[in-house]
């Protein structure tokens, strides 16, 4: 029997400390880009619409509330996603559209490269709009 309570206390102890070296690791890290989404349009800025996952992720994380984005998604995407002004790189007014012939520079560092050179595993998903007539842009 005391041999049993060893193992169950040892066992405990690995994996409490397994759980402990886990826990101090990077945190995890989610953006969301909503087009069209107004101050108030979420319940934590006084909506009527109840957005309780929303408000939740906002009342555990990192709210920026004092930033400028363009009245297109292109370059809001191109911004958020390179840390510059959209004129920077061209992508200034509009969409780009999946017909064009252009898109967010290839040379340009973008969030996702940043964060997997720290170990990070990053996806995308919805719309992408910085360029699709050349592979090297998905």
């Amino acid at each position: 029997m005391k041999l049993l309570k060893r193992i169950h206390l040892i066992t405990s102890i690995i994996t409490f400390a397994v759980l402990l070296a886990h826990a101090a690791g990077k945190p995890n890290i989610i953006v969301l880009l909503a087009d069209d989404l107004g101050w108030q349009d979420v319940s934590y800025h006084g909506s009527e619409i109840a957005t309780p996952n929303i408000d939740s992720l906002a009342a555990r994380g990192v709210q920026l509330n004092q930033f400028y984005v363009q009245p297109v998604c292109s370059p809001t995407r191109g911004a958020l996603m390179t840390g510059r002004f959209p004129i920077r790189f061209g992508l200034q007014c509009g969409v780009v559209r999946p017909w064009a012939d252009h898109g967010l520079p290839l040379d340009e560092q973008t969030l996702a490269q940043g964060l997997g050179s720290v170990g990070y595993e990053t996806a995308v998903t919805g719309k992408w709009h910085l360029g699709h007539s050349e592979p090297d842009y998905l």
